[in-house]
């Protein structure tokens, strides 16, 4: 367990943080994105392809982090040091990149293959972003999610936007972000997801 993992059970208010930090941090969601696209563009086929695009976006790179918490090469599931998210970064993008072409090789619905690619994206800018400052990836990841749902369900998917904001408070109770961090990490998650989704779709 790392110090940060120990100073945040000193408190109530830190615990409940933790929880939420831990329950919805990024792979959830992306697991659930693909799964719940999926089954809307195109039923039990589509809930497979999400499979597929969930292994390469969110398997994969949970593998990556673990194994480097065993070896001792990262602080933390979280990745709060900036330059070893920037490093796992890289290799989440190369995975994903790899699963958007196999995707599309295979012939995945149009859909799948614009919501794996609007990952890429938003990963690229998410990485950029962090070479200067450290963005909040379980926000950009929660409202990107939620802004692609919402024009695959309908704009009733938006009333889940309190959960990033419930994220956003986590991440800044944990002092893992400042407050300017979690908005805009909020706010380029669902541009950038939403429009790519939008374009490839």
């Amino acid at each position: 367990m790392t110090s940060t993992e120990i100073d945040s059970t000193t408190t109530p208010e830190n615990r409940a943080a933790r929880l939420v930090t831990d329950h919805f941090e990024p792979k959830n969601w992306i697991i659930a994105v693909t799964l719940l696209v999926g089954w809307h563009v195109d039923g039990p086929s589509g809930v497979g392809w999400g499979l597929l695009g969930a292994l390469f976006a969110a398997v994969l790179p949970v593998a990556f982090i673990k194994l480097g918490i065993r070896r001792g090469t990262w602080a933390d599931r979280h990745l709060g040091v900036r330059q070893q998210r920037l490093l796992v970064m890289v290799f989440i993008i190369c995975s994903v990149a790899t699963g958007t072409l196999l995707m599309r090789l295979l012939g995945a619905p149009a859909a799948m293959v614009a919501l794996i690619a609007a990952m890429v994206t938003t990963l690229v800018i998410l990485m950029a972003v962090t070479t200067l400052w450290k963005i909040s990836v379980h926000t950009a990841v929660s409202s990107g999610s939620i802004a692609i749902l919402a024009l695959e369900y309908g704009p009733w998917m938006l009333a889940a936007y309190p959960l990033t904001a419930l994220i956003g408070w986590s991440r800044i109770a944990l002092r893992d972000h400042t407050p300017a961090q979690v908005v805009m990490g909020s706010v380029l998650g669902a541009v950038v997801a939403a429009a790519t989704y939008e374009l490839l779709r």
